[in-house]
C-alpha cells in the first residue's frame, strides 16, 4: 500500500492522472470495464494480495478488446535480478522497475513502453 501511494504521488506531482487498485483482481476489473483510451499505462506490482501481478497481467492480455489487452504494463518489484525481468516479460509485461522508485525511472519506463506499443 505504501509503495502504491508513493508511486501515485510521484506521478501526480508531475501531472499524471492516477487510478489505484488495491490488488491484482481489482486492476483486472478496472481495465476490463474501462473505455479503450482511459489508461495509457499500468504500473503493476508483482506481489499483491488476492491476485499477483503476473496473473493480473496474463488476464489483461487475454481481454477481447485489443486496445485494453495491449495497454503497456510495467512490473514493479523489490527484485531486480535478470530472472525477475524475464518472468515479467514472460507474463506479458513491457518493462520492469525495481523499488525504490523515483520519478525519472517511472517516466522513462512509461515512455519506452509507449514507444514499443
Amino acid at each position: 500500500e505504501l509503495n502504491r501511494e508513493i508511486a501515485a504521488t510521484l506521478l501526480q506531482d508531475v501531472g499524471f492522472e492516477v487510478t489505484e487498485a488495491g490488488d491484482g483482481a481489482q486492476a483486472v476489473e478496472l481495465i476490463k470495464h474501462a473505455a479503450p483510451d482511459t489508461y495509457a499505462a499500468i504500473l503493476m506490482d508483482i506481489q499483491m494480495p488476492v491476485m499477483d501481478g503476473y496473473t493480473a497481467t496474463r488476464q489483461i492480455r487475454q481481454l477481447e478488446d485489443p486496445a485494453l489487452a495491449n495497454i503497456p504494463i510495467i512490473a514493479v518489484s523489490a527484485n531486480a535480478f535478470e530472472e525477475d525481468k524475464v518472468a515479467s516479460r514472460a507474463a506479458g509485461m513491457n518493462g520492469h522497475l525495481a523499488k525504490p522508485l523515483n520519478t525519472d525511472m517511472i517516466i522513462r519506463a512509461i515512455s519506452q513502453a509507449l514507444q514499443q506499443n
